[in-house]
């Protein structure tokens, strides 16, 4: 089965992942109910076209880290409930969150649960804020998550700490257009 090769290669990355993890990573509080990372990145763009930027995610979320392996699979809609989705071979999908709050070039906040959460009894609010910076947009990634897993939540928040991670840094240092 495709789907579930391809969610324990996400697992196994994560795994992966927490041996290579970045400096910069920062677990804000974890528990066995649930964990808050939060990482900072300095675009060297107005808030414009930071927000241009951030919202076409396909362009800046690494394929690692999809149920596809594809980038171009996933879209965001920017509307009440607008859906973070990916397209999945034969007319499957995976739906990683829906948009919540939208203050355009300020803040966007997602609900849902990512990765491997997906599949636990957890939820999860991740927000995007952007502020004016010398020099450009410093953007603030914020995931919190809380409910249940059986061996805690809090094991999984330095995985999730380095992904989202990751994906900050990827946003930040794509190429000008």
């Amino acid at each position: 089965m495709r789907l579930g090769r391809s969610f324990l290669a996400v697992s196994v990355g994560l795994a992966f992942a927490l041996l290579a993890r970045p400096a910069s990573a920062e677990v804000l509080n974890a528990a066995p109910g649930g964990f808050v990372v939060q990482h900072r990145a300095a675009l060297a763009l107005p808030a414009e076209k930071a927000w241009a930027r951030l919202v076409q995610v396909q362009s800046w979320w690494s394929p690692e880290h999809t149920y596809s392996g594809a980038s171009r699979n996933l879209s965001l809609r920017l509307s009440p409930g607008g859906c973070f989705c990916e397209r999945l071979p034969a007319g499957g999908f995976a739906k990683h969150a829906e948009v919540v709050q939208l203050q355009p070039r300020k803040l966007l906040r997602l609900s849902g649960s990512l990765g491997p959460l997906q599949a636990l009894g957890a939820a999860g609010a991740l927000s995007f804020a952007l502020a004016d910076a010398e020099g450009g947009t410093q953007v603030t990634l914020t995931y919190q998550v809380g409910g249940f897993a059986a061996d805690g939540l809090d094991k999984l928040a330095p995985l999730v700490d380095q992904v989202l991670g990751e994906q900050l840094k990827r946003l930040a240092t794509l190429p000008a257009r």
